[in-house]
């Protein structure tokens, strides 16, 4: 077993993409496939780049992991989670991450202009996304964004 070494905290930020089509609204969800060859689904998150704010870096992300354009209309609340890393000389090291997400109005673009990273994206009718989205913290983002949305954001 290797050595545990605890690490300092990473910082992203991401956004659920909404559109409305009639009375209908629908999401957007990137896919990740996990080597047991099932998608693990979720909401669109990366990395705050040095000197970028959390909103830039939600737009960015959602941009090139979906190829849509959102516009900031809410926060969404935040999720932290810890999880393990290679450390140096074979060691693990103990990351906590805190993910800022916001509820993002789609303007534009196409599925067909993002990047590779993810290996699947797709609208899902949000009154179905939630029980697509894998991990409980973030369905609870997509619960919260109904809401807002029913409410006719922004807020």
């Amino acid at each position: 077993m290797g050595r545990r070494t605890t690490a300092g905290r990473v910082v992203s930020a991401g956004g659920l993409v909404y559109r409305r089509r009639g009375a209908d609204v629908d999401v957007v969800l990137a896919g990740r496939r996990r080597s047991t060859g099932d998608m693990v689904w979720g909401i669109p998150k990366g990395h705050v780049e040095e000197g970028e704010s959390a909103r830039q870096t939600a737009v960015r992300e959602v941009l090139e992991e979906t190829g849509i354009r959102g516009e900031i209309e809410a926060e969404l609340g935040d999720i932290e989670y810890n999880y393990s890393a290679s450390g140096g000389a074979g060691g693990r090291r103990r990351v906590l991450k805190q993910v800022h997400f916001f509820l993002m109005r789609a303007v534009g673009g196409h599925f067909a202009d993002r990047d590779a990273e993810m290996d699947a994206v797709r609208w899902f009718p949000i009154q179905g996304a939630e029980a697509v989205v894998t991990y409980e913290n973030e369905r609870v983002l997509v619960r919260r964004a109904r809401v807002l949305i029913d409410l006719g954001a922004p807020p």
